[in-house]
């Protein structure tokens, strides 16, 4: 999954929340995984975080869904 030297094959954002898609590798072929994050601004830096406010979540699920889509869509 996420790690310094990889990046996402996929990502969806709408708003402050984003989606990255990662492609894995396994002996029983392609899989996915998803994370989901909310960026936000504190100073001029940029930070995100895996915890969502009550008014994120249907954005989040939004997110998701695209997210799913991406994938069924892309499976090899």
């Amino acid at each position: 999954m996420e790690n310094a030297n990889t990046k996402p094959v996929h990502t969806v954002k709408i708003g402050a929340i984003k989606a990255a898609v990662w492609e894995n590798q396994t002996e029983h072929g392609t899989r996915h995984s998803v994370t989901l994050s909310r960026l936000y601004k504190e100073g001029e830096e940029w930070k995100q975080s895996t915890s969502f406010h009550r008014d994120d979540l249907l954005v989040v699920a939004k997110v998701a869904d695209i997210a799913h889509d991406w994938i069924c869509a892309n499976q090899s």
